[in-house]
């Protein structure tokens, strides 16, 4: 596999708001550089975690302007209603540094169309041929991109080097199988915070895409290190990662729902951070419910990370 910025762990971002529900674009870049420093390999923006469809091409193009200008590295998402937003996305990313491209489907208009499709994927990746780039596989966007659209692209636009996988445990295992074993050039990035272990261990990944490690970097990259470990065939680092994933399990299952903006934001502003309390509709809010019982599970397991994290440097 050859190695490019599609390894390690790199959040996908949240835009962050001001009071008027405009972007905030330093608390952007303040977190962006948060993450690299705390050992982040990159940053993903726009992706549905920074609400892209919710933002101007201006405001997205500024957001990655901004970190790309703070020399945080950024992996560029691309979704778009029409073909032209997204190549403009692109071509922006390319102008300005960015370290990538997300490649996310066409969404809407002919979205279940395979020419169309692959018409789409392949104006973004010429947009930008010397940016690598990941398709985005996710069942939110109604297209399941397969093996023979994949290595049909990748014969044309050499920057296609990987695939992002969101769809689950069961597709991981089909890109694994089909896409990724193919060809050594060809990385696998974990896309859902459900599956870190599943990803590492059972399907080559060389990278994960993470929503709950904007709340809990230092948490989230000792879980990746453990199943990179794992991967490898320790067997101490495969109990342990298993446990972190377990612990883990329900603020990460926050990842798979239609509020994961929501729950994620609500876990910033727990963190100290007031920037994340507010979203770009103002109708878009947690219950009651729902934030009394993130809260809870939030607190039971930092308790339970601070307890078995001094367990572990006991043991060492």
């Amino acid at each position: 596999m050859t190695q490019t910025v599609f390894s390690g762990t790199m959040p996908a971002l949240m835009t962050p708001c001001t009071p008027d529900r405009r972007p905030d674009f330093d608390a952007l870049v303040r977190k962006g550089r948060e993450m690299i420093a705390a050992g982040m390999s990159a940053v993903v923006y726009c992706g549905s975690m920074g609400d892209w469809p919710l933002l101007t091409d201006a405001e997205r193009m500024e957001g990655v302007a901004r970190l790309t200008a703070a020399g945080v590295p950024v992996i560029v998402g691309t979704g778009a209603v029409n073909t032209a937003s997204a190549v403009a996305h692109a071509r922006h990313a390319a102008e300005v540094g960015a370290r990538g491209l997300m490649v996310i489907p066409r969404v809407l208009s002919r979205g279940s169309s395979m020419a169309a499709q692959r018409a789409h994927f392949a104006a973004i990746l010429s947009a930008a041929p010397d940016l690598p780039a990941v398709i985005y596989n996710s069942p939110y966007y109604g297209f399941a991109t397969r093996a023979d659209l994949f290595f049909d692209l990748r014969r044309s636009h050499p920057n296609l080097i990987g695939f992002k996988e969101f769809g689950g445990k069961a597709d991981l295992r089909y890109a694994a199988e089909a896409i990724t074993s193919q060809d050594d050039g060809v990385t696998l990035m974990v896309g859902v915070d459900t599956a870190v272990y599943h990803g590492f261990v059972n399907c080559g990944a060389e990278g994960a895409i993470t929503g709950i490690g904007n709340a809990l970097p230092r948490e989230v990259l000792h879980l990746v290190a453990l199943c990179q470990q794992a991967a490898a065939g320790d067997p101490v680092a495969r109990q342990r990662a298993q446990e972190l994933e377990e612990a883990l399990g329900v603020l990460s299952s926050f990842d798979e729902g239609p509020d994961l903006v929501l729950y994620y934001k609500h876990l910033m502003v727990l963190n100290g951070e007031p920037e994340y309390s507010l979203h770009f509709n103002e109708s878009d809010v947690l219950s009651d419910s729902q934030r009394g019982y993130v809260e809870r599970q939030y607190a039971l397991f930092r308790a339970w990370y601070a307890g078995w994290s001094q367990q572990l440097d006991l043991a060492a």
